[in-house]
């Protein structure tokens, strides 16, 4: 089976989930959003990537860019992982990886040589509910870094 790959100027998928708060989050809740997917909350590279994004939310910010993280994980967990980390944007449940799915971000994978089926560490910025960026398999460590640098023109 292969995995869907969303590109520049695709319709975003529409989600709502649970939120690390106990309501829910919805896409249509931001006209600018960069939703990043993530396997799993309290881990190294997770960890490692959410910090990232958590110091540099006030840059993003100043380009009219939230920031929503989005991983199997159940809110109970989200919302510890949040505490734990000082985390300063909200964190939703995708526990049956549908949205994950339709983002193309769960699906076939090689981890360490072997193909398994898993979350695909990826992110995306929506505009208006259009896609402008997706990226695929980033890499946590310096990932925010690559992301603010190849921001697309949104002036749209």
């Amino acid at each position: 089976m292969s995995n869907i790959q969303l590109g520049v100027g695709d319709t975003a998928p529409d989600f709502e989930l649970p939120n690390d708060e106990g309501g829910t989050t919805k896409l249509s809740d931001y006209s600018r959003v960069l939703v990043y997917f993530y396997p799993k909350a309290n881990t190294p590279g997770c960890t490692k990537e959410a910090c990232d994004f958590r110091d540099s939310l006030g840059q993003l910010n100043e380009l009219g860019i939230d920031v929503v993280g989005i991983s199997p994980d159940k809110p109970e967990k989200l919302a510890e992982f949040k505490k734990d980390h000082d985390l300063n944007f909200p964190l939703l449940s995708d526990v049956d990886k549908k949205v994950m799915e339709a983002y193309g971000a769960f699906g076939e994978k090689n981890n360490y040589g072997k193909k398994v089926q898993g979350v695909i560490r990826s992110t995306f910025i929506v505009n208006n509910g259009a896609i402008a960026m997706a990226q695929y398999n980033v890499k946590a460590t310096g990932h925010v870094a690559r992301v603010v640098r190849d921001l697309p023109d949104l002036e749209s």
